[in-house]
């Protein structure tokens, strides 16, 4: 651990330790968990939550603007709206790797389990959620595959209390966007809209994207029943920057700016229709249906590839969730039954020959359907004043139909050496897998909790895995991937303070990888240990201080050789796990609706590849936000980022005996200006 770190650590338990009078806390509410609101406090496990004041401070252009503020979260930017999930993890790359964190929409997952994407964030209208809740480790038992190392959850905006606001706003590069929100209510309905637009010119040479989203919401509260349908879209157009290479090229003048792939695009567009449908039943219980439609898809150059062959990929899905909630004095009961049948396909097309072995033509053109169905119960019991506890079980039954529409077998010609496509034959696969979480939670007194927690959470093998195989491998025998999880954390506060230490150790198995064949086998072993650190402080004079930070080890625990890699990796970091990253901000409430806030941000450095040969050596940036109102209907916001124009990367890797780096952006400044039309801010 760097000495920044360990200072960084010591005070914030120092910190901590003094503060334990009864004064009142205010309490969070968190949905996620149960998807019903209930009090955050009383929960053990780790969360985490960024609400609208948050997400209206930030009013992020990439939406890991505002996970800066989730400690232990990481949302690695590529260019344009391009994304990398960490969550108590290196950030994962490689097929399937997305796989390894749940990202949905109100609960509903906004890919498939067999079928995620690593951008898929950009398919939730962040910019305008009313909350974004983050589980961080296995969910409970009310998700399954995919919900392993963390869940985020996107929560739209509420159809009450009536509003109407017109945004506009302008940046650096040719950035636009629009925002436009209305809210309304009429007796037992109330609907809302909010859509937003945005075009961006790009930093980098022949880049830049156009972005729209959409988010539609009515609700019913009848006598017998309520309902909340929700609908979302999405469409992006995108022209993708590459990575620069070179050893640190992101600092080089004017080749930050060069874009080695002016041809690389990516195009991708998403909708989806939720209806929760919420009886009540006798003896304080009630049922709840949620039938839910998606649909999406995309095609993209894969710029990282030195033969840049096109991909098409989409799918279509039906589901529904029904649920059963019974209270009964000191037990809450939820349990049900998930239901979900999607039609996927893949086509991987090449213009031109890059070798024999990396042809023109098709690689693969395939077809799943998958069927899931799951039953699940988790039980909340206040055992006694002081002591809670949280238990969950739940089973996932997952069978795929793959079909290709190719000739299987390799996609070269008989005089390739060293085929790089295989398409296995048809066949069918199933897995049957089981999660679980049981957690405590004391109360040490009024304000202060201890929680401890022990969980499994899994994910199947994506279709990727299973059916996009390289290099003569006929069939992948994958196993579901699992990880066991132990939490030990503290949280509470004191009149203006507010803490939350949370400690982890988890082991994943049967970790699905390439080996040096460049075949998809499981088997591999990884271990991830730390602690998340969040703080809020409200200072004297209307200053505030809070903290998000996360130091941890991320790395290899079984002897495995990987593609690329020079020999034994056990014990050795896995590449881009920074061992210590997070941000700091100061505000100032300057009147109640003027508000200016300082906030540093800080990445670790971190390896690049499994040997541990080649390393980044991290970054500290300053952003600075200012948000005032004008009048009573009209407010103004400035931010202004990277405010020492620092030198950075995004993200950097090392591949194909290249340094590579996406550039971070120069100093930049947005303007923002909010119109409330039907009254007062």
């Amino acid at each position: 651990m760097s000495k920044p770190w360990r200072l960084l650590l010591g005070l914030s338990c120092a910190m901590v330790q003094p503060i334990w009078a009864d004064s009142p806390v205010l309490e969070d509410v968190i949905v996620t968990a149960t998807q019903i609101p209930q009090s955050a406090t009383d929960l053990p496990l780790a969360w985490a939550a960024l609400d609208e004041t948050d997400l209206g401070t930030v009013e992020h252009v990439h939406v890991n603007e505002s996970f800066q503020r989730i400690a232990g979260g990481w949302i690695s930017r590529g260019n344009g709206q391009e994304s990398l999930i960490a969550l108590r993890s290196p950030v994962l790359t490689g097929p399937g790797s997305c796989g390894a964190f749940l990202v949905a929409q109100d609960g509903i997952a906004l890919r498939s389990p067999g079928f995620c994407n690593v951008n898929q964030l950009f398919d939730a209208n962040s910019e305008q959620a009313r909350r974004i809740e983050v589980i961080k480790g296995p969910a409970t038992a009310l998700y399954g595959s995919g919900a392993m190392h963390g869940l985020i959850n996107i929560l739209s905006i509420e159809p009450s209390p009536p509003r109407h606001i017109v945004g506009v706003e302008a940046g650096p590069h040719g950035y636009r966007r629009g925002k436009y929100r209305y809210s309304g209510e009429n007796r037992a309905q109330s609907f809302a809209i909010a859509l937003n637009a945005a075009s961006d010119d790009g930093y980098k040479d022949d880049s830049g994207y156009r972005q729209q989203k959409i988010t539609m919401r009515h609700r019913y509260q009848g006598a017998a029943f309520d309902t909340d349908t929700i609908f979302a879209g999405a469409n992006l157009e995108q022209e993708t920057a590459g990575f620069v290479q070179g050893y640190r090229a992101f600092r080089e003048g004017r080749n930050k700016r060069r874009n080695p792939d002016p041809e690389a695009y990516r195009d991708a567009w998403s909708v989806r229709a939720q209806s929760n449908i919420d009886i009540a039943l006798k003896g304080n219980s009630r049922l709840t249906f949620t039938p839910y439609w998606r649909n999406n898809q995309m095609e993209f150059l894969q710029h990282f590839l030195p033969w840049q062959p096109v991909e098409e990929n989409g799918h279509e899905s039906f589901g529904l969730i029904s649920k059963w909630r019974r209270s009964a004095g000191l037990l809450d009961l939820i349990a049900g039954i998930d239901l979900e049948y999607t039609e996927g396909w893949l086509r991987e097309v090449q213009s031109s020959a890059f070798s024999p072995n990396q042809p023109a033509g098709t690689h693969y053109d395939y077809q799943v359907d998958a069927a899931l169905a799951s039953v699940w119960s988790q039980l909340n019991w206040k055992a006694s004043d002081r002591l809670k506890l949280m238990a969950g079980l739940r089973h996932d039954f997952t069978d795929y139909d793959y079909n290709t529409h190719t000739e299987p077998g390799p996609a070269c010609e008989a005089t390739a050496s060293a085929c790089r496509f295989y398409r296995p034959a048809g066949r069918s696969d199933d897995f049957s897998n089981w999660s679980a979480n049981l957690g405590l939670l004391l109360d040490l007194n009024e304000t202060h909790s201890l929680y401890l927690r022990g969980s499994r959470g899994f994910r199947t093998p994506q279709t990727t895995e299973l059916y996009r195989l390289q290099a003569g491998q006929k069939s992948a025998a994958l196993d579901a991937v699992e990880i066991d999880s132990l939490d030990l954390g503290i949280r509470g506060g004191s009149g203006d303070f507010r803490y939350e230490l949370g400690s982890y150790y988890m082991a994943k198995n049967k970790v699905i990888f390439q080996d040096s064949n460049r075949h998809n086998v499981s088997g591999a072993r990884t271990l991830h240990y730390g602690l998340d650190i969040s703080l809020r402080w409200s200072l004297p004079h209307d200053f505030d201080l809070g903290l998000d930070a996360n130091v941890a080890r991320h790395e290899y625990d079984s002897t495995i050789q990987l593609i690329g890699s020079a020999g034994d990796i056990k014990g050795n970091d896995i590449d881009t796990a920074p061992r210590g990253f997070g941000s700091m901000r100061l505000g100032w409430q300057i009147r109640p609706r003027h508000r200016l806030e300082l906030e540093w941000v800080h990445m670790g450095r971190y390896y690049l590849e499994p040997d541990n040969q080649h390393r980044y050596g991290g970054h500290q940036l300053l952003n600075l936000r200012l948000s005032n109102d004008l009048g009573p209907r009209l407010s103004l916001a400035f931010r202004a980022t990277n405010l020492t124009d620092e030198d950075y990367a995004e993200r950097a890797d090392f591949g194909f005996g290249n340094y590579r780096y996406f550039v971070g952006e120069p100093r930049s400044l947005y303007v923002q200006l909010s119109f409330h039309l039907n009254g007062p801010a």
